[in-house]
């Protein structure tokens, strides 16, 4: 009886937290008092012992560290520079956008498409470039890039894999996906953007890039160091998020930073702080993937040194951490425990036994994970899918790393939809004439990745190291 009220309570807390604003976490941590508690009988020291710490350092730090980074400049001097690389190539910039979206996630900004999407997007109308292209091109380089092994995503996953008994690799583990959704950024720019190798005489002038003048039919969109906000707050600018959004959140605030402001970082440059912050940065790197230092100790060690090093400047940044991200996954991880703990886990391993086709299920799998994603969160979508997902694994006709792998890219890739806070924030921030065109345009899309993008990692990744 104990192993359906947990499910049940799993499949209730993801539709309550789908349909209301209620934090996942909230009611994760709840079900995991109730359930482990009351019904499991174990005892409250048992259930706290299973709160996440290591992944509530992870996220902590690494957000605090790169909110840092906003607050002081630096990472608009990287953007700034990086942009003026590929000045005069239009099909360049849409690249540029992949990678600047993909290097942001990798390094732990849950904020990079709403960043972009303002500067890229008013680009994309005064040079004739396809605003679905350049929207999307943003999103599959910030998406494909999720599970770096500091992001929300990464960590949750591989916390999964670790308090599941089961072996991880988080350098797989992000690289898959980010090697697939390269796969759909290119089938999208070969149909939407060929025509910008053909024709590429008009130079883009740099000051449009970094804010020279602004556009008053702009919406609003992220500030620089904003507090955070739910998703759903798009809404005041005509255009709304599910609730429940997931860690991806949106602030409030103006287009992108002041000429003012962007003068100064560019007449400043590389001034000590910020230098400083490229080296902590650089450090953090460099130790987790060389010395294998904990990313989390590290990163809140670097942080704390450079808040003692500009406190006033650096106050701001405690209000990038994305507080509700760190609810949400710490209370998923902490229930998924339970799970384990009162054998819920084993339960659905014995009905696994069962099913006649592993690698069939593990497509459909995919599906699911897609199609109820594109609609729910997406944490906490991989939060059900991941329990379920275990027993297949465990017996022994999967390749562990492809399939969990092929399950978070199925989870996130739909997070493209105009539903999702990244979908938003492409939406607000499109310079057309119809916006209700180019909505519809972007649920056609999603649409086209809900069926595409699942058979492509089970073919690509899920089939290859099962067989």
């Amino acid at each position: 009886m104990i192993y359906f009220v947990s499910i049940a309570a799993l499949i209730a807390l993801f539709a309550i937290a789908t349909m209301t604003p209620i934090n996942m976490g909230v009611l994760a941590f709840a079900a995991a008092f109730v359930v482990g508690g009351w019904l499991s009988g174990m005892s409250m020291d048992d259930i706290f012992g299973f709160f996440p710490g290591s992944i509530f350092t992870i996220i902590v730090g690494i957000t605090l560290l790169f909110g840092i980074a906003r607050v002081n400049g630096t990472v608009d001097l990287i953007v700034s520079g990086a942009l003026k690389l590929v000045r005069g190539k239009r099909w360049a910039i849409v690249w540029l956008m992949f990678v600047l979206g993909a290097g942001l996630m990798t390094m732990g900004s849950v904020l990079a498409v709403g960043m972009l999407a303002p500067i890229a997007m008013p680009i994309a109308k005064r040079y004739k470039i396809d605003p679905l292209l350049m929207g999307m091109m943003i999103s599959h380089g910030v998406l494909g890039a999720a599970f770096s092994p500091i992001t929300v995503y990464g960590a949750f996953t591989n916390g999964w894999l670790q308090s599941a008994g089961l072996p991880t690799n988080p350098l797989a583990l992000y690289l898959i996906p980010l090697g697939l959704s390269f796969v759909l950024a290119l089938g999208l720019f070969l149909v939407r953007g060929r025509d910008l190798m053909k024709s590429d005489g008009q130079i883009i002038d740099i000051d449009d890039f970094t804010g020279g003048g602004t556009n008053s039919n702009s919406p609003t969109s992220l500030p620089r160091g904003g507090s955070l906000v739910g998703a759903s707050t798009s809404s005041q600018q005509g255009v709304t998020a599910r609730s429940g959004a997931g860690p991806m959140v949106v602030t409030t605030g103006p287009t992108k930073p002041g000429p003012d402001r962007l003068e100064e970082i560019e007449a400043t440059g590389f001034t000590p702080i910020r230098i400083l912050t490229l080296v902590g940065m650089g450090a953090l790197l460099i130790g987790s993937a060389v010395f294998q230092l904990d990313v989390g100790v590290c990163s809140m060690v670097i942080a704390a040194v450079l808040l003692m090093l500009a406190p006033t400047k650096h106050k701001p940044a405690v209000d990038n951490v994305t507080w509700s991200a760190v609810l949400l996954v710490c209370g998923m991880l902490t229930y998924m425990s339970v799970m384990r703990e009162n054998g819920t886990l084993q339960f659905l391993g014995d009905a696994a036994a069962s099913l006649s086709s592993p690698i069939l299920t593990a497509l459909i799998l995919c599906y699911a994970v897609a199609a109820v994603s594109a609609v729910g969160s997406s944490i906490g979508t991989l939060g059900i899918v991941l329990p379920l997902a275990s027993p297949l694994l465990m017996l022994g006709e999967l390749g562990l790393i492809g399939f969990i792998a092929a399950l978070s890219f199925s989870a996130v890739i739909v997070d493209v939809s105009p539903l999702s806070s990244n979908g938003v924030m492409v939406l607000a921030n499109a310079q057309v004439p119809d916006r209700d065109a180019f909505q519809k345009s972007l649920f056609k899309y999603t649409g086209y990745i809900v069926a595409v993008a699942p058979l492509l990692a089970w073919l690509v990744v899920v089939l290859p190291t099962s067989l």
